[in-house]
């Protein structure tokens, strides 16, 4: 059975390409109503529009999610991404060297627009990692990210924005950050995206299987570049061990590097030609019952995760005591309108627990519980759990003390975060696996993107008007008893999911069968020669000789023919005739001597060191053919 194994040096790339977007995110929260004012909003109406700020960025990911899903499922995952990076990297500088409350909003919504990346990441981890014993571990990795980059966020926003502390409400001056006291935190972002575009475009790997075989000239750039920097490592490693009386050659040089890569190129070349043409997925295709089942949960989830969320500092931030407001009565238990009352200073500091406490969730709790019970029993209980938090949200206002109410808040936080680490990466894992194809998975992380940013959009218009509009009539408890309906709709659907089986193949089909790990140019007899030579099959596992032999057509005049009488040979050493079946266009003919004798060919070859033996080899699988119909450089005892 095959261990499966994650390849981490491609998620870490792509980690790193996904590490600045939450940073350009988060970053803006902050200063964003202080920005606001400083366009000349009046403060009745700061609150108004930077939720707008906030909704328009959703909504324009909402209009273009699936042309860029489409798009990457033609062009290739890489690509698009790459370009969703550039984009937000300038229209982050954009937002940042903002002079006017239109040349934000705008620039705003053209960094929703042009950025389609949450769901192409998701294809690529699904396409990276298609064993669904991994899902778990490979679809928390970039939640992971997102966690870290909003702790880092925040704090390069609130650190770096108007760095002057010049007075918004006065007209700006002449120096650099007067007229612009926002960008610097939005040049530092930049930085992080050009770290991210550069890596990505030297070392990232397509995972669309019909672009997998396409010239990518950032990855060769990239080889030679490591080969550059391999090559000053060893120089200096050599100057070291010469200064100190070493051996600085090595007796089996490795192949050169230039030679191997105009075999890859090659190689890449051969296989772009023989690539077909892909029909485009049709809707029937991506819109199966299970997909659009999950799209809807995944939708409803956004909705009120993210919209309760974004009502928690409001709801802490109201006075504990509000003047000409409901206080608590006994015979109507839910009618008040109490808050917290607590400053912003205090609700940043639960709320970076809360992001701190997700990170930890993330690596140590998810991954082994969602492999031991699966993700779709741990997204069913978590659905669950979900409204019962809803619902006993605003009673912890109506506790005696402070410090009481803060813990009571904090411990539903708590639980909170632990069910949203859960229930996003179970529903991304859940969809992933309701695709009927890879080739659709693009299109559908695409639409998924755009229904869950029309979620992401609703969720704190709604929070923030029911609020306003309960705690007018008395009852605090309307926003979050609605999210808690919304949450009950979203967590009967999924009760009639199905986990999908996922893209991994079979372990069985994975095992190389007794024909496919047979050469055809050995015949029957090779492992009784090599048991009679005192070669085991382990040791056949060293015919494997990887970088010490290079494809390649010339031949070792070490390695010539010899000519000898038929009977003279022992069974040690086999006729290269007797290997080659009859029709077989290089078989040797064979001639008779004078005295009748059958003359046959057969090859010796030099044996690499600490490869002994005589008995017959196993053909390396990277040898070309000569000229004269054989392999160069097999291994024949001798």
């Amino acid at each position: 059975m095959t261990e499966h194994k994650l390849p981490w040096r491609q998620f870490v790339i792509l980690s790193l390409c996904r590490f600045a977007e939450p940073i350009a995110l988060t970053s803006v929260f902050p200063y964003l109503p202080e920005m606001i004012e400083s366009f000349g909003v009046p403060k009745n109406e700061i609150a108004k529009w930077a939720g707008t700020a906030s909704a328009i960025f959703s909504l324009g990911q909402c209009v273009t999610s699936i042309f860029w899903g489409r798009a990457s499922d033609k062009y290739g995952r890489k690509n698009v991404i790459l370009l969703g990076l550039f984009n937000t990297m300038v229209t982050s500088l954009v937002w940042g060297f903002s002079t006017s409350l239109p040349m934000a909003l705008i620039a705003r919504a053209i960094q929703g627009a042009g950025n389609g990346n949450v769901g192409i990441l998701r294809t690529m981890v699904a396409e990276l990692c298609p064993w669904k014993e991994l899902q778990p571990r490979a679809f928390s990795i970039m939640p992971l990210v997102y966690n870290i980059g909003s702790v880092f966020g925040p704090a390069i926003g609130g650190a770096l924005s108007n760095p002057l502390g010049v007075d918004v409400t006065k007209p700006r001056g002449d120096s650099f950050f007067e007229k612009f006291p926002y960008a610097l935190p939005n040049i530092v972002g930049a930085l992080f995206f050009l770290t991210g575009i550069i890596t990505g475009v030297l070392y990232l790997h397509e995972t669309l299987e019909s672009k997998k075989d396409d010239k990518d000239y950032g990855l060769i750039l990239g080889q030679k570049l490591n080969s550059a920097v391999s090559n000053q490592i060893v120089k200096v490693k050599n100057v070291w061990h010469r200064a100190k009386g070493e051996e600085t050659e090595p007796l089996l040089k490795h192949a050169d590097h230039s030679s191997s890569t105009t075999i890859q190129e090659e190689d890449d070349e051969d296989g772009s030609r023989r690539k077909t043409e892909v029909a485009p997925v049709t809707v029937r295709e991506v819109m199966t019952v299970q997909s659009v089942t999950n799209l809807v949960i995944y939708t409803v989830l956004a909705t009120h995760s993210l919209g309760y969320d974004q009502l928690l500092p409001v709801f802490m931030h109201h006075p504990a005591h509000p003047s000409g407001g409901s206080s608590y009565d006994p015979e109507s238990p839910l009618k008040f309108s109490n808050g917290f009352g607590i400053n912003s200073n205090r609700i940043g500091t639960m709320f970076t627990f809360y992001g701190a406490l997700g990170i930890i969730y993330q690596l140590f709790l998810f991954p082994p519980l969602a492999r031991r019970y699966g993700v779709l029993r741990c997204f069913r209980v978590v659905s669950l759990i979900f409204p019962i938090l809803f619902i006993l949200t605003p009673f912890t206002a109506l506790l005696p003390t402070r410090t009481s109410k803060q813990v009571a808040m904090f411990l539903i936080m708590m639980v909170k975060g632990c069910c949203t680490t859960f229930a996003f990466p179970c529903s991304t894992i859940l969809l992933t696996n309701s695709a009927s194809s890879l080739r659709v998975l693009g299109t559908l992380n695409g639409i998924a993107t755009s229904v869950s940013a029309i979620g992401r959009a609703a969720g704190p218009a709604i929070g923030g008007s029911t609020f306003t509009l309960g705690v007018k009539h008395g009852y605090v408890i309307a926003p979050f008893w609605i999210f808690a309906a919304i949450s009950i709709v979203g967590a009967v659907p999924a009760f009639f999911l199905v986990e999908g089986k996922g893209f991994g193949p079979d372990d069985e089909s994975e095992e190389p069968s007794d024909e496919e790990s047979e050469d055809p140019l050995l015949y029957k007899s090779g492992a009784s020669s090599r048991r009679q030579s005192g070669v085991g099959d382990d040791e056949s596992e060293n015919d494997r000789v990887g970088e010490l032999l290079s494809r390649s057509t010339t031949y070792s005049s070490i390695a010539s023919a010899a000519i000898s009488d038929g009977d003279d040979y022992d069974e040690s050493e086999m006729p290269i005739s007797a290997s080659l079946p009859a029709e077989h266009p290089h078989r040797p003919q064979a001639s008779r001597t004078p005295s009748g004798r059958v003359r046959t060919v057969r090859r010796r070859t030099s044996v690499p060191i600490g490869m002994s033996g005589t008995g017959l080899r196993r053909y390396s699988s990277n040898l070309g053919m000569t000229r004269d119909g054989y392999g160069t450089g097999q291994s024949w005892g001798g």
